[in-house]
């Protein structure tokens, strides 16, 4: 058994009343990790992280910065869909509450233990606020510092790029720009490829 595929289990382990939708791509010194919020029905139905509407933006975001998907390690910070109950009576998506946060975010830093990654770029607030006490408003579009640490390892730090989420994009139109400027930043700054 892999250390990925322990930590895995021991998740699965921990977490058996649901059901968990984990990181996907190369899990030794990727060039980049990808962190969203969490899974939405697609992916929950999938058991893969951004694809549906979310791979879309995927899409759109590898374009953007010259990366292929295989490059990059994708993943949330929680890894059960988040629900509600909508005023029509159906199943939809919602932010994850502070609880679902505080559960997940240690498995979160032991995944970044176990993948090393390059560099870390945060989709939005919930995953920025694994690592930063702030608001997307104040950090987007440019690099800082993820202090990365779980209980078995010492702490180290990687280069962090916060970005909004795509879908607010999408519920606020005003942001469309700055999105693309910061992606054209996140672009022009990437780390060097290198194999680890």
């Amino acid at each position: 058994m892999t250390e990925m595929e322990r930590f895995r289990q021991e998740c699965k382990d921990a977490f058996t009343e649901d059901k968990l939708v984990f990181g996907e791509g190369p899990s030794h010194f990727p060039r980049l990790m990808l962190i969203g919020e969490a899974p939405g029905e697609q992916e929950a139905l999938q058991g893969r992280p951004f694809v549906g509407k979310a791979g879309k933006n995927l899409d759109f975001f590898l374009e953007a910065v010259h990366v292929k998907r295989e490059e990059i390690y994708i993943t949330n910070v929680v890894k059960v869909r988040p629900t509600k109950l909508s005023a029509a009576g159906r199943i939809v998506n919602r932010p994850p509450d502070k609880e679902e946060k505080a559960r997940f975010t240690p498995w979160l830093m032991r995944e970044i233990v176990l993948v090393r990654p390059q560099a870390i770029v945060t989709l939005g607030n919930v995953a920025l606020q694994a690592f930063v006490d702030d608001v997307i408003g104040n950090r987007h579009g440019r690099w800082s510092e993820a202090n990365i640490s779980s209980d078995d390892k010492n702490a180290f730090a990687l280069p962090l790029f916060a970005l909004y989420h795509p879908a607010s994009v999408i519920y606020n139109r005003s942001l469309k720009t700055t999105y693309e400027a910061d992606l054209q930043v996140l672009a022009e700054t990437l780390p060097v490829k290198t194999n680890g």
